[in-house]
């Protein structure tokens, strides 16, 4: 299992695309992982069979732990499921003699040149773009798992240089020595996220393993539906509050209603109402940061000083599941480009197309059932956050104003906080400051 994020620690097996006793070819892919809700095609480091599968669709696996093993047809592999000892091994008492008997010793190289060496997805981005070989890598102090070099090493490695190395050209290919019997080789390999993978006959999507009981049935969650399972887990740990207020849109209303088709032939964009949301918590914010902060478990704090707001995506007709990328340094960016960058999420998110990086990074999340006429709820919070907006449909209500009753479109704000955070009274300003925002209006001024 590669290192697919620096901050992915383990994934789950969505889909094995080959059967054991399959054949494979050095960089098809094998397996699907998902991870942040995101699957992720992982590629055979070797060509050969798929001999063993190790960790079985469905269940968790930890960063840098074997997922398979492939080898040679015919292979043995002993009761635990690794790779059998080969008999011409000499034995532990033979070895010395064996080693005083040689003449030369085996060249230090030909073994190096028999196991490629494997970096995490990011690191060889990294290298491909400033023209580095695994060998000038390797030599590099990992400070990772296991010594591996990390982003942060690379980096630094870099910055001692002062300027980008040129590329490389291709190393020779050292003589070919005697073929000995194949090992087989553990399944560890670069990434990609399935939507870049290269064409191919699409595969039918296999459904949850069911066992009939009489009149009821169990079904093992697997894929999406076990990550969002997941996540709700460490959301339930969170000690929450939630907290309301009602908001008077009628301008809002009226400007999209007067302006949608005419912003879209302007932007290139649909006018909708979720970056307005968007726009008038990204200032709450920044106004009130301890609500765009994060609670750690020995007790400290990190307070964001940017806004990556996380904007919860129903997929399909919303019975397949739901996702949360992240808009980047909302602070910065005018409504115009808040619109822009929901619709390439809200895109990626529904043909699949979000990677790893799309989904990690929120500060603050908003979450918008109104779009589908939900009038009120309680949002749970996204783990290492401190808080979610819900934000609620828009009906036609009767008001009270100034002794008369008059019909305007009302909506509810649905604030979730974590009360180690953010107390009520903190919740009350900031929801204050996010409906006077949308009351007053005053986005394009």
């Amino acid at each position: 299992m590669p290192e697919l994020g620096e901050s992915v620690h383990e994934g789950t097996v969505s889909r094995w695309l080959k059967k054991e006793g399959d054949p494979v070819k050095e960089d098809e892919p094998v397996v699907e992982i998902m991870t942040d809700k995101v699957n992720t095609e992982l590629q055979a480091p070797a060509s050969g069979v798929l001999l063993k599968i190790l960790v079985p669709e469905g269940e968790n696996v930890e960063v840098f732990k074997p997922l398979g093993y492939i080898g040679q047809e015919g292979e043995v592999l002993d009761e635990g499921g690794s790779p059998a000892p080969k008999p011409s091994e000499p034995s532990q008492a033979e070895a010395p003699a064996q080693a005083a008997a040689q003449v030369e010793p085996a060249p230090a190289p030909a073994a190096e040149h028999q196991e490629r060496k494997w970096f995490s997805p990011v690191v060889r981005a990294m290298m491909k773009e400033h023209g580095l070989t695994e060998e000038e890598v390797s030599r590099i102090p990992g400070s990772g798992e296991g010594g591996r070099v990390t982003k942060a090493d690379l980096e630094a490695y870099l910055a001692s240089k002062g300027v980008a190395p040129k590329p490389a050209a291709p190393a020779e290919q050292p003589a070919e020595a005697p073929k000995a019997e194949p090992t087989p080789q553990v399944v560890v390999s670069e990434s990609r996220p399935a939507s870049q993978a290269p064409p191919e006959t699409p595969r039918e999507q296999p459904k949850p393993e069911a066992v009939p009981a009489g009149d009821t049935e169990t079904i093992r969650l697997t894929g999406l539906r076990r990550a969002i399972a997941e996540a709700m887990n460490r959301a339930n740990s969170i000690p929450s509050v939630t907290t309301v207020t009602e908001v008077n849109v009628s301008r809002l209303v009226e400007f999209r209603t007067a302006n949608k088709e005419s912003f879209q032939e302007m932007y290139g964009v649909r006018l909708t109402y979720t970056p307005f949301f968007i726009k008038a918590a990204t200032e709450a914010l920044l106004k009130y940061p301890m609500l765009n902060s994060a609670f750690h478990e020995d007790y400290s704090i990190t307070v964001n000083r940017k806004v990556n707001m996380g904007v919860a995506v129903a997929l399909g007709d919303g019975s397949e599941g739901l996702v949360v990328p992240v808009i980047r340094d909302c602070q910065d960016k005018t409504l115009v480009e808040i619109a822009k960058d929901l619709e390439t999420i809200a895109s990626k998110a529904r043909s699949g197309s979000l990677e790893i990086s799309d989904m990690q990074g929120a500060t603050f999340s908003l979450t918008n059932p109104g779009s589908y006429g939900a009038l009120f709820g309680t949002p749970m919070i996204p783990p290492g956050q401190a808080g979610i907006l819900g934000t609620y449909a828009i009906k036609q209500t009767p008001v009270a104003e100034n002794g008369m009753i008059a019909v305007r479109p009302i909506m509810y704000l649905v604030l979730s906080y974590d009360h180690r955070l953010v107390d009520g009274a903190l919740a009350g300003m900031f929801l204050k400051d996010v409906r006077e925002r949308l009351e007053r209006f005053d986005f394009f001024r």
